[in-house]
């Protein structure tokens, strides 16, 4: 069978809502005799890791989980997670909007540019590749002016990229913005989930890591 395949299907919404996780990050620390610390990371990009078993309320939800888990055959095939703490352009309360991100900057040459989402400002700013838009939430415009799905641009909604019809002119701002889910795989090939014990309250652990590009 093959392996590093990817199921474009997402994760049941309503159970992933009650789960808990979040971003990894990787930091090496080393100690110098004077006492002072020197960190660094090999990572350049954080990694979420979420536990599914916690959004588990109802036995059709473990029934649910149960089939989902099969179909990916474990920790085989990879499948699309939304993560309700951070899931599109702009901050929870607000609308999609196409001037939520910096998509790029025209060139005169460049047709093809990757969805991203920024955090923080100035020097600490965090880019993060966004690779699974959700189909029809992309918004673009070009100097400020709304452009069309489908007649001016074009999205993969498998990698993130966004392909204009036209070259965007040299010097025009690109922006953006869109719904997204976080391409993840499960962490375990086995689901203990005992019946008795869940109708008393204990939750089972279902662990599920993001997949790098």
């Amino acid at each position: 069978m093959t392996t590093g395949a990817f199921h474009d299907i997402r994760f049941p919404a309503a159970i992933s809502f009650g789960s808990t996780g979040g971003p990894e990050r990787r930091t090496e620390i080393v100690t110098l005799s004077s006492g002072h610390e020197v960190r660094n990371t090999p990572w350049a990009h954080a990694r979420r890791r979420y536990n599914a078993g916690l959004g588990l309320r109802r036995l059709d939800d473990v029934h649910e989980v149960l089939s989902f888990f099969e179909a990916r055959r474990g920790r085989l095939f990879g499948f699309r997670w939304k993560d309700w703490t951070d899931w599109k352009s702009c901050p929870p309360s607000a609308a999609i909007s196409a001037a939520d991100q910096r998509l790029g900057t025209g060139d005169g040459t460049a047709s093809v540019f990757q969805l991203a989402r920024s955090y923080g400002l100035g020097a600490a700013e965090y880019i993060r590749p966004v690779t699974r838009p959700v189909a029809g939430s992309v918004r673009v415009a070009a100097d400020g002016v709304e452009l069309a799905e489908g007649a001016d641009f074009a999205v993969d909604t498998a990698t993130g990229l966004v392909t204009f019809a036209t070259t965007p002119a040299s010097g025009a701002v690109l922006t953006c913005g869109f719904a997204f889910d976080v391409p993840v795989r499960f962490d375990t090939d086995t689901l203990e989930i005992n019946l008795a014990a869940f109708e008393a309250g204990e939750i089972p652990a279902i662990p599920v890591v993001e997949l790098r590009a």
